[in-house]
């Protein structure tokens, strides 16, 4: 998911939007000849992730800046850990940094809280998957991330598989005047054997006709713990049990004890805090 064209793509736009005439300052004070070497240095522990988009801030900007990371996206580290190397024409580094940072500390920030929430659930069937609420045009970065903390993505996009949610199905049932076993069927009918079907109910009692319909997981809306316990009896196997809404560092645990198969939390990239990383510069007259 994390290409190298999503990367220069995403970094591009950044640094467009941060120097789109050029860095004014770093062009007034600093000698064209001066050179800048750097270390990116922790602040707090955590997840690192986004080694190549940190990378990526320097090398597009002047591709004579070398930057050597020294650690692994998924690799936890403490304060004061130095995470990577910088070095090269000090104008470059300066106007880079900022972008640079941005792009880390986010990306380390979702990879550290992923990480918390897939600690809370060891031990149980449960996966943790993120959801559809990210930054718009970082989703590929932001997924990256999660998967660097030990989580897992659901799917990428509204091209990527059929989702039912409360909204479609009230739209699907008002419009087609049948009961939902029957809408659902007729509706992914003609689907390709590989798209994969989800449909959402928020009671008990919505879970066996749309079982009847042949979808692939069943999303358990809001549940209960108690409802949560006697939705995944009642599914039986006959298709992934997801758990969604409620979720949070507090509650992960206690809903994975319910025995659902995957549990999405909305919180790991809309809720992330940045980490503290910071980016320690030396300047040096040419060599």
């Amino acid at each position: 998911m994390l290409t190298p064209a999503a990367v220069d793509r995403a970094v591009s736009a950044a640094l467009d939007e941060d120097a789109p005439w050029g860095d004014l300052t770093s062009r007034t004070l600093i000698p064209s000849t001066a050179v800048a070497r750097a270390e990116l240095v922790a602040r707090e522990a955590g997840v690192f992730s986004g080694g190549d988009v940190f990378a990526a801030a320097f090398r597009l900007t002047d591709p004579r800046v070398e930057v050597a990371v020294h650690v692994a996206d998924g690799d936890r580290f403490a304060p004061g850990d130095v995470l990577a190397f910088v070095s090269g024409p000090a104008r470059a580094v300066l106007t880079a940094e900022r972008i640079g940072l941005n792009f880390v500390q986010r990306m380390s920030g979702i990879a550290t809280l992923t990480a918390r929430y897939v600690a809370e659930v060891a031990g149980t069937r449960a996966r943790i998957v993120d959801t559809r609420k990210t930054t718009p045009g970082l989703r590929a970065l932001e997924r990256h991330a999660v998967r660097s903390g030990g989580g897992h993505n659901h799917r990428f996009s509204l091209s990527d598989a059929v989702m039912a949610k409360d909204n479609h199905l009230a739209v699907l049932l008002q419009s087609g005047g049948a009961d939902i076993t029957t809408a659902l069927r007729t509706a992914i009918a003609d689907l390709p054997h590989t798209v994969h079907v989800e449909v959402e109910v928020d009671r008990l009692d919505q879970i066996e006709p749309v079982l009847a319909a042949g979808i692939g997981t069943i999303m358990l809306d809001n549940f209960s713990l108690p409802d949560l316990r006697a939705g995944v009896a009642q599914v039986a196997g006959r298709a992934i049990v997801e758990a969604s809404g409620g979720v949070d560092l507090h509650t992960v645990g206690a809903i994975a004890q319910t025995g659902v198969d995957v549990i999405s939390v909305g919180a790991l990239t809309h809720s992330a805090r940045a980490l503290d990383l910071g980016l320690d510069i030396r300047v040096s007259a040419a060599e």
